[in-house]
């Protein structure tokens, strides 16, 4: 299958820190990619690096087979990311949220259409800071999924989510996966993880400790279960 994202050798110190050391790694066309590890462990570094909010000092980075750097216009048409919480105003009302994002792109998923498929048009009206946690959670994924991205990269997909949503969500994106997305997700939940992802990439400081299948993780370990493994 084609690659979507390829980095090579990916490294970035911040002064003296070195946050990312010789970070390699593929995603596939139509692939679930899990990038895990504890905080600090170089997860969000890895992924500013690779959209190109985030210099770094060494390395090579391909999304969509052009350089962050050089053409994040281009890219900002194919990718999408989830951001945060605190990347969004409070006094802005999740319909005028959306109508702002779907003005910066030119082929726009039906934002209606996702919030009825998330749960949450029923809160087309409501200001963001009216929404509880989980409802802020599901419109910052909508709002990932409004440019019909290539890609996307999801940080912490459903934390904040009870356990019928979680699961309700992970449905969704196997469909997008199936129509051939590209999906970058940290999680810290490893049933999650289980379920979604084809590849995962443990780091540790910076460095990358495991590359490969769920399968290819609990074989290599002593434990029959993704979370004692990764434990």
């Amino acid at each position: 299958m084609k690659n979507v994202i390829k980095v090579e050798n990916l490294s970035k110190s911040y002064g003296k820190q070195k946050v990312l050391d010789n970070v390699s790694l593929k995603v596939s066309e139509g692939e679930n990619f899990g990038l895990l590890g504890d905080n600090g462990a170089g997860k969000t570094t890895t992924i500013e690096c690779i959209i190109g909010t985030e210099l770094f000092d060494n390395g090579e980075i391909s999304v969509l087979g052009m350089d962050p750097k050089i053409s994040r216009k281009e890219l900002f048409e194919d990718v999408g990311v989830q951001f945060q919480e605190s990347s969004y105003q409070d006094k802005i009302k999740v319909e005028e949220l959306c109508e702002i994002t779907i003005s910066l792109y030119k082929n726009t998923l039906d934002y209606k259409e996702l919030l009825k498929k998330f749960g949450i048009d029923n809160r087309i009206n409501n200001y963001v800071n009216e929404l509880s946690g989980g409802q802020k959670q599901r419109l910052f994924i909508v709002l990932a999924l409004i440019p019909n991205p290539k890609v996307v990269f999801l940080d912490e997909l459903t934390t904040g989510l009870d356990a019928r949503a979680r699961r309700e969500i992970w449905k969704i994106f196997l469909e997008f996966k199936k129509d051939g997305m590209a999906i970058l997700l940290t999680s810290h939940f490893m049933d999650e993880v289980d379920k979604l992802c084809d590849v995962i990439c443990i780091l540790k400081d910076g460095k990358i400790v495991f590359y490969g299948s769920v399968y290819e993780a609990i074989k290599s370990s002593p434990y029959n279960n993704l979370e004692e493994t990764y434990l």
